[in-house]
């Protein structure tokens, strides 16, 4: 009898059956609110009636036209609709399946295209878990371990992390640029380096954003020295942060933007984003891929722009984020061991500590389990497992935010009375 995987581990006890709109059901039709959204996947939430229609309609007509064999109208359209948001100059397109694919993708081109080898990550990163990516990422060790050597050829940065320091934004950031400065002319000179890649939020390295000072600061280094500057919008993108792309509440463009998860409401789909000019540098052969550009996820993804675009998903995350972070504050000022809530849209933590400040993983892993208990699922993340993330569609009504943090607060009480 074959089984999955011991080592893969449900981060909730839930077997769904169905899911609609922010909820999941399970087989005895018990409801769940899904403010895990698949990991940040189901922008438009559980099967999204236009994103189904599309999904079905597509399905009868062709599954499967292998994008560097045929070409098919649903990644044409695709591709036309992300050209209207995307930052001004990244004009030029590139798919694949996966986030850790599509990073893979963007270090391939920011290598060939400089003609340089070295990649500056920073410390508490997550950018997939292949065996590049995988090299890329810092967030835990468990992505790392046991399968090295890593592939060479990268250097980390500190994050500018204001809670982790108890310091000011301002003084984080003097920290973080000044470092990387330090690394530039002592690990990995910048004639040896193609390219610096940051998320707008660390994602599995505990929902930090990265201040707009920062990321200035990363675009400025980057022009100075010719270095490329990748951002991983993989988790934050497709309005996930309240903006279109986490990176524009910095103002600044990147050189290779990566965007996944929210991109397709849930079908396998990811891709790069750069100008003409720069995409036209990878070498002949080096993209391509049997699944990438698949004419269901892309006719999807064309029904998930739409639904972002007519039902102001945007704005809706940008406002349902600011009530859902004012009841976190609350559930926090009245619990101490909630030491943080940061984060910035519907991509929100709250981080458990004890009282002289160290992570309190035990406290955090019994509220996650308990808010599963009363029928909120949410996820935990951060090097030490004692951040709990939510992340629910952008579909999300205050109503439903107003639930979540009703059943949050008596969570995090059964978690500290335990």
């Amino acid at each position: 009898m074959a089984e999955l995987s011991p080592v893969l581990k449900q981060a909730t006890p839930v077997l769904a059956a169905r899911g609609e709109g922010v909820h999941l059901y399970d087989e005895q039709d018990r409801r769940y609110l899904d403010f895990t959204a698949g990991i940040g996947v189901t922008s438009t939430g559980h099967c999204h009636p236009r994103v189904v229609e599309a999904a079905q309609r597509q399905v009868g007509t062709l599954i499967h036209g292998q994008y560097t064999t045929v070409m098919h109208r649903p990644l044409l359209r695709l591709t036309e609709r992300l050209g209207e948001v995307l930052p001004d100059g990244l004009d030029r397109l590139f798919y694949v399946n996966s986030g850790s694919e599509a990073v893979e993708a963007a270090v391939r081109l920011a290598r060939q295209a400089t003609g340089r080898q070295n990649i500056i990550a920073f410390q508490g990163g997550f950018h997939g878990r292949t065996m590049g990516a995988g090299a890329l990422t810092s967030s835990g060790t468990k992505v790392r371990s046991g399968i090295g050597p890593m592939m060479p050829g990268v250097a980390f940065a500190p994050f500018p992390e204001t809670y982790r320091h108890g310091w000011s934004e301002t003084e984080a950031v003097r920290f973080a640029l000044g470092e990387l400065d330090q690394l530039l002319v002592t690990v990995s000179s910048p004639r040896d380096t193609a390219a610096i890649i940051v998320e707008p939020v660390l994602g599995e390295g505990g929902y930090i954003p990265a201040p707009p000072e920062f990321l200035a600061g990363l675009r400025d280094r980057a022009d100075r020295h010719g270095i490329l500057l990748i951002l991983d919008e993989v988790q934050t993108g497709v309005g996930r942060t309240g903006r279109f792309w986490g990176h524009e509440h910095a103002a600044i463009r990147p050189d290779i933007l990566i965007t996944a998860k929210g991109l397709a409401s849930g079908f396998p789909l990811s891709a790069i984003a750069a100008g003409q000019e720069l995409m036209s540098r990878a070498w002949p052969g080096s993209q391509g891929g049997t699944y990438g550009g698949n004419a269901v996820a892309a006719a999807a993804a064309v029904a998930t722009l739409d639904v972002v675009r007519d039902e102001n998903l945007v704005a809706n995350a940008a406002e349902q984020g600011s009530r859902l972070r004012e009841g976190l504050h609350k559930v926090a000022a009245e619990h101490p061991v909630i030491g943080d809530v940061r984060g910035l849209g519907l991509m929100l933590a709250n981080e458990f500590t004890t009282p002289d400040g160290q992570p309190d993983t035990t406290t955090a892993t019994r509220a996650h389990a308990a808010a599963a208990e009363r029928g909120l699922l949410l996820l935990t993340c951060g090097p030490h497992g004692n951040v709990v993330r939510m992340i629910p569609p952008l579909i999300v009504t205050a109503d439903q935010v107003d639930e979540a943090v009703g059943l949050w607060s008596q969570a995090v009480h059964d978690a500290v009375s335990a």
